[in-house]
């Protein structure tokens, strides 16, 4: 633990001090969680090139890391000193003093803190039985995460090849797969780096999106709500946990403690909340987030701030040459993502050229914006789609209401997202309605004079220009939703997921200044505004409970696939070839070396043809007549027969028994084909 620890901070250093050069005036805890995200980003890539050049050794990563914290050289400037001072003065002061505002702000963030370590500590669970998933939705994505960090760390997979699908390229998004193999070669365990990954992600993620709200709505509770809602995200399932413990023997109590099933997914609903179903299984979007909620924040710094700003024509040229040099940094930021999440990227495309012609005035800053992607994304692209396996053609196609199945297209995203869109109509009513009060106010002021209406026509001012400008900066976020709900973006319609969760976080400010607003008028709508956000996190917060309570533990591995593993990394070479069954938990995964094939819903959600090859794989374990020649056609090595495979292929074992056995353990046995 403390090794990743250490590891992280490095990481986060190196980033902490390139945000001066697109962020000018936020607090030091951003920069931190910032400086997490885009250290992780640039190393993560500094790391994968080294790698694919010099071989994936403590020496690159060594140099990786020390290229990582080179920015630190921005500090030998004077006025970057000064920043960081003022900073750390500013976060000190914050601290300083014991009132229930402050008490409230620190309870706040050790709240999530300590969820986050609960809850991401079931994510993967080593015990003398094997190793086991505490989330409900892990089972799958679990290993296959560990299939790609072990082979990572153990296989010296680079340049990346698919390890579930041999002979292609690993088009998959692995970017937080390779910096957590990273912190394994310094001597970390797979779960300690796992855990202390994704918490420091995930509370980047929190401060991140906490911040990005505040600057769009202007309203610091606004941006506090705004993490629960995305945290706890669900539906109307708690009605049916209601209906469960009515209909039930069990007291309330007894029944929260032993939740016998999900909430916000399953057959009914299929949003899922998002630390559930998106968070500890999709490690690639607890980095992407963040990574692309922080380029949101630069564009509509640049989107609402230059319409606001007011200066000489020499301040005026000033701010233009740094929002051009911010502009390009924030471009390169985002190149990254195709190896870290790529409908990340997407959605930044969708967004980016929605708001590029609204706002054409800016032209210089979206050039500089469009070079600096396109120098770090385009050869990653093109790196990622030549000799991938993966059919473009099978990732769009006319698909209506997402994933709503017989349900009605109304009744499935109120089911699904309960009032969570009711709110978000409401919200844009009464934004609406803000802006037309604040016209008024501006028509009073010319006929009044003092002081105190001037103070508030400048505010009034200042509200309608912001939800103006913010209104028009949510309307791509409606796109992502539209597009979403008439097209299958994947060959599997549920991953559509990836995209619908940034239509989420788009509306989250609006839904949350509901919230905030409702808050901050009498009694009874401070009640209406407790019993709305009741009512839009009871669902994921039992589903997260469920997770944090520790009564669910899927099997993945036996004791028997582990010790076989641990065999296969010492008897055999680093990329040796290995046939299985085409299963997601086979122990090869635990070895790092490749498969000819695994599991068939990961390769169909990748877009991957596999029939004919698994049709192969059948043959060979039949021991038929062309089994040896195919042997040699696919160039396999190794052939593991465990109990996956006798449980999910008709299995010759005879025909495999005239080669030497290089390991066994129980049930499991490795035969080796090649010497």
């Amino acid at each position: 633990m403390f090794t990743s620890f250490v590891l992280i901070l490095l990481i986060t250093a190196g980033g902490l001090s390139l945000t001066y050069l697109f962020a000018e005036d936020e607090p030091l805890l951003w920069r931190v969680c910032a400086g997490n995200v885009v250290g992780s980003a640039f190393f993560g890539l500094i790391c994968f090139l080294l790698a694919c050049f010099f071989g994936f050794s403590i020496v690159t990563i060594s140099l990786a890391f020390f290229i990582c914290l080179s920015p630190l050289v921005l500090f030998a400037k004077e006025m970057n000193r000064v920043k960081l001072r003022a900073d750390w003065r500013k976060a000190k002061g914050k601290l300083e003093g014991a009132t229930t505002k402050k008490f409230l702000w620190f309870g706040y963030y050790v709240f999530f803190f300590v969820l986050f370590v609960f809850f991401f500590e079931r994510a993967l669970l080593e015990t003398p039985n094997g190793i086991f998933t505490g989330a409900s939705q892990n089972f799958g994505d679990l290993p296959f995460h560990l299939g790609a960090i072990f082979s990572f760390a153990d296989g010296g997979n680079f340049p990346p090849e698919n390890p579930s699908y041999a002979f292609a390229k690993f088009s998959y998004p692995f970017m937080a797969d390779l910096i957590t193999a990273a912190f394994i070669k310094f001597g970390a365990s797979v779960r300690d780096a796992m855990l202390v990954q994704n918490v420091s992600l995930a509370f980047s993620l929190l401060v991140i999106l906490e911040r990005f709200v505040f600057k769009l709505t202007g309203s610091r509770l606004t941006g506090k709500i705004a993490p629960v809602l995305l945290f706890f995200s669900g539906g109307l399932g708690f009605l049916w946990f209601l209906k469960d413990y009515w209909q039930g023997a069990q007291s309330f109590f007894d029944l929260l403690w032993n939740l016998p099933k999900d909430y916000t997914i399953s057959e009914t609903f299929r949003w899922g909340n998002s630390l559930v179903v998106l968070f500890i299984t999709q490690r690639s979007l607890i980095l992407g987030m963040p990574l692309t909620i922080i380029v949101l924040q630069k564009i509509w710094e640049i989107f609402y701030d230059a319409e606001t700003r007011r200066h000489g024509d020499t301040e005026k040229n000033r701010q233009a040459s740094t929002d051009i040099i911010a502009s390009f940094f924030i471009g390169l930021l985002a190149g990254t993502l195709p190896l870290i999440h790529v409908h990340s990227l997407v959605v930044l495309f969708v967004v980016s050229a929605f708001l590029f012609f609204l706002r054409l005035d800016k032209l210089r800053e979206w050039i500089a914006f469009g070079i600096g992607v396109s120098i770090v994304a385009v050869p990653e692209l093109v790196w990622a789609m030549t000799g991938s396996a993966t059919r473009l053609t099978e990732f769009v196609a006319w698909h209506f209401g997402w994933d709503k199945r017989d349900a009605s297209f109304f009744w499935f995203w109120l089911t699904n997202t309960g009032i969570f869109i009711p709110l978000l109509l409401f919200g844009i009513y009464l934004i609406f309605n803000l802006k037309t009060r604040s016209a008024k106010n501006d028509d009073a002021t010319l006929r009044q004079r003092d002081d105190e209406t001037s103070l508030r026509r400048g505010h009034d001012i200042a509200l309608s220009r912001r939800t103006v400008s913010w209104l028009l900066f949510s309307l791509p976020f409606f796109l992502l939703f539209f597009v979403s709900n008439l097209v299958k973006l994947a060959p599997w319609e549920w991953d559509n997921i990836k995209v619908l969760i940034y239509w989420f976080v788009g509306f989250l400010p609006v839904v949350a200044f509901v919230l905030a607003w409702l808050w901050n008028q009498d009694r009874i709508l401070k009640i209406v505004a407790v019993g709305c956000l009741i009512v839009l996190t009871a669902s994921g917060a039992l589903d997260v409970w469920r997770t944090m309570s520790g009564k669910i533990n899927y099997k993945i591995f036996d004791k028997d696939a582990v010790a076989v593993a641990e065999q296969i990394k010492r008897r055999t070479a680093p990329n040796a070839l290995f046939l299985n069954a085409p299963t997601f938990n086979s122990a090869v995964v635990l070895s790092g070396r490749r498969s000819l094939m695994r599991y068939t819903g990961h390769l169909a959600s990748y877009g991957i043809d596999f029939g004919e090859r698994e049709m192969d794989v059948k043959r060979i374990y039949t021991g038929d007549a062309a089994a040896e020649v195919l042997l040699n056609k696919h160039g396999i090595e190794y052939v593991l027969i465990s109990p996956e495979e006798k449980s999910n292929l008709p299995v010759n074992e005879e025909f495999f028994e005239r080669f030497p056995v290089a390991a066994e353990a129980g049930q499991y046995r490795v035969y080796q084909i090649k010497k």
